[in-house]
């Protein structure tokens, strides 16, 4: 059965309603009309089903057993603790017990029934929180560096994010007539939509504000990134900024490819929002609505030229971008365990193995939190790195969350698990992701164990290595900038990426296709043999990797250069 063209769904979907409302209520099925899981996904959900149940219902002659992922809008990733407990409500009465924290400072509910998605937004709606444009061909959840207690600075990223988020919502009211029975005027369907337009973008577009000495955002795999520039008194100049990232590829597909986003240029604050603009009506109006593989803005910059595009998008912001300033990542990942600020109060950063918040024999680590939310008064944070800080702990509180923290299994000092697995990142993959190929989150645990036993032979069990792993090539675990990488082929075997550098200003090159777990520690043991014997003084394991010749940069946009010559940065 042929089905229409994303495209075409969107043009006539009635400004993202669609049937959607009429589907909710067939209780024959449940799932939704292919249409209505495009148009679905505007709204901050995707229809999927339990793939370990597939095949056995498919002998019983039953429909796959969907279920729906519910992903929030949070731009920066900071909730209040009243909406964490709220969340944990939404998790355990509708979902599977368990919240997903994203690589995009966000969350998503797994497990959720037909029957109950409605209610399960209209709970998000009491916590002062949406689902709007978090999936789509929309600007998606916006990413800010750190948390906004951290610094000003850190405090006006987290603004500029929300600005942004805000500033590029979707104009329709769809959401609301949809999931909160809001009023629905006559003219609804028709209503403009001035930055979009009918048909909204050709692809997902993803925006992130880093600041720097931090790459916590890993800010050059978005298609628009921000880089504060502080001024001499260390506000905010304004942003250096950064078009054309992106994750996604494709197996044996070489116009397929991910890139680094290029630093084109400052742009003062008062500036930001009109070059924003400016970058999405550009994307809207010359990205491949022919051909999907190819619509994300990287292949627009790379088909058209990126001096053309600069152009446009000063045309178009009617201004002139200034020359990139000088600026200088020193590090990429979170920062674990305790930090005090200027103020005396206490931040914790705790490691969330794979993202993912549940109980577990032994660790129960969404009742802690819960236990948390009910007595703190700060703010809880989530990372980029699938991490998260609790924020504004006062100092005369600190030994009695260390004290919950432990009576529910969890060390209040993470820095007691091993680097390479503290800084691990995963997607969600199998059972629940239509696209996987192969075990991501799943599967973490199993090589992370079979791993620990190379690293502890060759000294390496304290080394900082970045691993990542995807479950296929699009890469929301951001695979191809860490410097080990399995993206997956089929159940069982995966790619083998290596060489990315830890700051995410290169990408990895790819030395082993469709290989199983034998094959990938085969091929891992002697190189971080040669890495624990020849490496130099402080000297990172990517790097090495290319110090040494052992792998190469492909031959498409691969590594970031800045504005100034600097000593941590690829040349």
């Amino acid at each position: 059965m042929s089905h229409p063209s994303v495209e075409t769904i969107k043009r006539e979907s009635r400004r993202l309603r669609g049937t959607i409302a009429e589907g909710l209520r067939d209780a024959s099925t449940g799932g939704l009309a292919f249409d209505d899981q495009r148009t679905l996904k505007f709204h901050g959900s995707y229809q999927q089903d339990d793939r370990d149940l597939r095949e056995e219902r498919r002998r019983q002659k039953l429909e796959p057993a969907h279920q729906f992922m519910v992903r929030l809008r949070a731009p920066g990733g900071v909730f209040t603790p009243a909406q964490w407990l709220r969340l944990d409500a939404i998790a355990t009465t509708f979902g599977n017990h368990s919240l997903r924290a994203t690589s995009r400072q966000t969350f998503q509910f797994h497990g959720i029934i037909k029957q109950e998605l409605k209610a399960s937004l209209q709970a998000i709606h009491a916590a002062a929180l949406d689902t709007i444009a978090a999936c789509g061909d929309v600007n998606r959840n916006v990413l800010a560096g750190g948390h906004p207690a951290l610094s000003p600075l850190h405090e006006q990223a987290h603004a500029w994010a929300r600005r942004l988020s805000e500033r590029f919502l979707p104009a329709t009211r769809a959401w609301y007539e949809l999931w909160l029975d809001g009023e629905k005027l006559a003219d609804s369907e028709q209503e403009e939509e001035p930055v979009y337009g009918p048909t909204y973008l050709p692809r997902k577009f993803k925006m992130a504000v880093a600041v720097p000495p931090v790459n916590d955002v890993d800010v050059f795999a978005n298609d628009l990134g921000l880089i504060a520039i502080a001024d001499a008194d260390g506000g905010l100049a304004g942003f250096n900024l950064a078009l054309g990232g992106g994750m996604g590829a494709s197996h044996g597909i070489a116009a397929h490819y991910p890139r680094l986003a290029s630093v084109v240029g400052f742009v003062a604050p008062e500036q930001v929002l009109a070059v924003a603009e400016a970058v999405l009506t550009v994307q809207r109006d010359l990205g491949n609505r022919e051909e999907r593989a190819l619509a994300r803005f990287k292949y627009t910059i790379d088909r058209h030229g990126l001096d053309a595009i600069v152009a446009l998008v000063e045309e178009r912001a009617g201004l002139r971008l200034q020359p990139a300033r000088p600026y200088r990542f020193q590090a990429a990942g979170d920062r674990f365990g305790w930090q005090q600020g200027s103020d005396g109060r206490w931040h914790f950063t705790l490691a969330l193995p794979a993202g993912r918040i549940a109980d577990t024999p032994g660790r129960g680590l969404l009742s802690a939190l819960r236990a948390l939310a009910g007595q703190h008064h700060g703010q809880f944070h989530l990372t980029a790195q699938q991490n998260l800080t609790i924020t504004d702990i006062p100092a005369a509180a600190r030994a009695q969350v260390e004290a919950l923290l432990a009576a529910h299994g969890l060390e209040s000092d993470p820095a007691g698990a091993i680097p390479l697995a503290r800084d691990a990142l995963a997607c969600v993959a199998l059972p629940t992701c239509g696209l996987a190929m192969a075990e991501a989150e799943r599967y973490l645990p199993d090589l992370l164990a079979a791993l620990q036993p190379l690293l502890n032979r060759h000294g390496l069990r304290e080394a900082p290595i970045g691993l990542r792993i995807s479950g296929c090539p699009n890469g929301c675990s951001r695979p191809y900038l860490a410097e080990i990488a399995l993206v997956g082929r089929a159940p069982g075997r995966y790619s083998l990426f290596l060489g990315g550098d830890h700051l995410g200003m290169r990408l990895n090159t790819r030395v082993l296709d469709n290989a199983d777990e034998a094959q990938v520690l085969a091929t891992l043991e002697p190189l971080l043999a040669r890495y624990a014997r020849e490496r130099t003084h402080g000297e990172r394991f990517g790097d090495f990797l290319h110090r040494a010749g052992i792998v190469a940069l492909p031959d498409y946009p691969t590594h970031v250069r800045v504005a100034s010559p600097d000593p941590l940065s690829p040349a």
